[in-house]
C-alpha cells in the first residue's frame, strides 16, 4: 500500500525551528517532502513570483529550498518537484500567531490556501509566541490533527488555520471562527544617520475583542484553535444588497 505523501512548507524559511518541529510532529505518518522558501517570507500573503526567475536547490533527499514565496513553493512542489500530487500540505509552524484578520497577511496561511485552490488538503500551523516559542507541547496535537486530516475529507475549497497557545499545558482543541485583534503602535518612525526618516511596520502589543467561539479567545484560554477557511471569499450575503443598487441592467 502506498504511503500518504505529505508536503511541508513555511514562511519563516527552510532553516526555521518551526519547520523542524513540524517535521518531528508528523514523522512516520507518511512520506514527507520539504519544499520551503530559502529565506524568511513573513507577511508575503498569497504573493506569486512572476517577474523574476526562481532557483531551486536540493538540500537532501526529498528536501528543497526555493528562492520564492510560500505560494511559489506549493506551485513548484505540486507541479514539478514531487513525484505525485500530495495527500496533504502542511505549512508552519509559524513563529507567531496567525489569528483573526492577520490571516490575510500570512504567508504561512497562504500556502494552505494555495493547496485548497489546487484541490488539495492544506493546513497552516502557527504558535502564539513569536519571540522564542516552545513548540514541543503542541507537537502531539499537530500529529493528531494531521492524522485526522489524512483520514477525512475536506469540504471543497476548504483549508484549516491552526494556532497553538503559548502554554505547556494545552487544554484541548476548539473549532473556531476568526476573531478580531488590533495592534498598538503599528508604525515605528526612525531616523537614519543622514537625518532622513524611515519607518518600520511592527508593534508588539495588541488587544482583541472577547467574542466567544473565536480563535483569539480560544488560544488566549490555552486551547488549540482550528479555524476552517474557504478559498472562495465571495460575500454572497451581500449580493442582494448590491442588486438593490440597480447595478444589473
Amino acid at each position: 500500500m502506498t504511503q500518504p505523501l505529505i508536503m511541508l512548507t513555511n514562511d519563516d524559511g527552510i532553516g526555521a525551528r518551526g519547520l523542524a518541529a513540524l517535521e518531528r510532529a508528523v514523522e512516520g505518518l507518511g512520506e514527507t517532502w520539504v519544499v520551503a522558501p530559502a529565506s524568511a517570507q513573513s507577511a508575503m500573503s498569497h504573493a506569486l513570483t512572476l517577474h523574476k526567475p526562481m532557483r531551486v536547490d536540493q538540500l537532501g533527499e526529498r528536501r528543497f529550498q526555493v528562492t520564492g514565496t510560500p505560494t511559489d513553493t506549493v506551485f513548484l512542489g505540486v507541479l514539478h518537484l514531487l513525484p505525485r500530487r500530495p495527500d496533504l500540505i502542511l505549512s508552519g509552524i509559524n513563529h507567531g500567531a496567525n489569528i483573526g484578520f492577520d490571516t490575510s497577511y500570512s504567508g504561512t496561511v497562504a500556502a494552505a490556501l494555495e493547496a485548497a485552490i489546487m484541490g488539495l488538503k492544506g493546513v497552516a500551523f502557527s504558535h502564539a509566541d513569536w519571540k522564542a516559542p516552545d513548540f514541543e507541547p503542541g507537537l502531539p496535537w499537530i500529529r493528531d490533527l494531521a492524522a485526522r486530516a489524512l483520514a477525512n475529507d475536506f469540504p471543497p475549497g476548504t483549508y484549516l488555520n491552526v494556532n497553538l497557545p503559548d502554554t505547556s499545558d494545552i487544554r484541548g482543541v476548539r473549532v473556531t471562527s476568526l476573531g478580531r485583534r488590533e495592534w498598538d503602535d503599528c508604525i515605528v518612525p526612525c531616523t537614519d544617520p543622514r537625518g532622513r526618516p524611515y519607518y518600520w511596520i511592527g508593534g508588539s502589543d495588541f488587544t482583541f475583542d472577547p467574542i466567544p467561539g473565536t480563535d483569539t479567545v480560544a488560544t488566549d484560554a490555552g486551547y488549540v484553535s482550528v479555524t476552517p477557511l474557504t478559498a472562495d471569499p465571495t460575500a454572497r450575503e451581500a449580493m442582494p444588497a448590491l442588486r438593490a443598487w440597480g447595478l444589473e441592467r
